[in-house]
């Protein structure tokens, strides 16, 4: 009925990302939608935005609720639309191909990699993204709407913010992936976590990921800040970091030998030596226990 993954023969690393300002440069929404249904983009979230405070409504709610309701009278707002806008965001430099390599530097250490999304964007533009495509994704945590008989999206049906972003990354260290499978509440040994939060690395790039940033720097995970080095503006970098909210920054450039793509190497690597390292301790712990 769900969908569980268990512990591996190898380490798993999980690698997770926020999207917007961190695999692309700018809002999905911002990027042909807004402009579609004859918004100035600023306009748009200042529109959003007002909408939720005058009605105690979470931003996410409202932009999608905004969505739904000026696309009437000038597109058909189904799946298919939104991944076509999704297939046309802009990325940063090497994201394309950033996954698989990834994956495949895991792969010669003997560890496997996964790279989940857990983003306020949509869920239906992540998915016609070519990543998203090529399959690269374990598992997509974003928000989404609710289609109805004609596939035309009427309501929310997931809203992710800030603060209930962490949900999920408890569910990737257990391995019990499905947003509604109540067994992410239960215990599970140490010794049969799935991905443990010192093998949990999130990249994001602002103030709404900092519940996550925190709670996988509290449990020795790995967080990263990646900013847009076209713009010469730090003061966020400089204000997570300085707040110990985030370990590590790197500029949003994924190509091959980049100082991001350099530092997640280095966290592989060490994860492969701790991960050897604990194995004996959970030999010795075994030993003993049956004794």
């Amino acid at each position: 009925m769900y969908k569980r993954k268990y512990k591996e023969k190898f380490p798993v690393i999980a690698i997770c990302y926020d999207f917007d300002k961190t695999l692309s440069p700018k809002d999905m929404q911002a990027q042909g939608f807004i402009q579609d249904i004859g918004y100035d983009v600023n306009n748009f979230w200042e529109e959003s935005n007002a909408l939720a405070t005058a009605n105690d409504m979470d931003t996410n709610l409202a932009y999608m609720y905004k969505m739904v309701e000026k696309s009437q009278g000038n597109f058909r707002l189904d799946k298919k639309i939104l991944a076509d806008y999704g297939a046309k965001v802009e990325l940063f430099p090497g994201v394309k191909t950033w996954f698989k390599r990834i994956r495949d530097y895991g792969k010669k250490h003997n560890i496997i990699i996964e790279h989940y999304i857990i983003s306020s964007g949509l869920k239906e533009m992540i998915e016609g993204t070519v990543m998203a495509q090529a399959g690269e994704f374990e598992k997509i945590y974003a928000s989404s709407f609710y289609f109805d008989d004609n596939g035309i999206a009427k309501w929310p049906a997931q809203a992710v913010n800030y603060t209930n972003k962490t949900q999920f990354l408890f569910r990737i260290e257990k391995g019990f992936l499905d947003i509604n499978d109540p067994a992410v509440n239960d215990s599970i040994p140490e010794e049969k976590i799935r991905v443990p939060f010192r093998n949990i690395v999130y990249i994001g790039d602002s103030e709404t990921d900092i519940p996550c940033m925190k709670l996988v720097n509290s449990y020795g995970g790995h967080s990263i800040c990646v900013y847009n080095p076209q713009l010469s503006n730090m003061d966020k970098v400089i204000k997570l970091f300085t707040e110990n909210r985030i370990k590590y920054f790197a500029p949003a450039d994924y190509n091959e030998n980049s100082k991001l793509d350099l530092l997640i190497k280095t966290i592989i690597n060490k994860t492969v030596a701790f991960e050897k390292l604990n194995q004996c301790y959970l030999n010795d712990k075994k030993i003993l226990t049956t004794k």
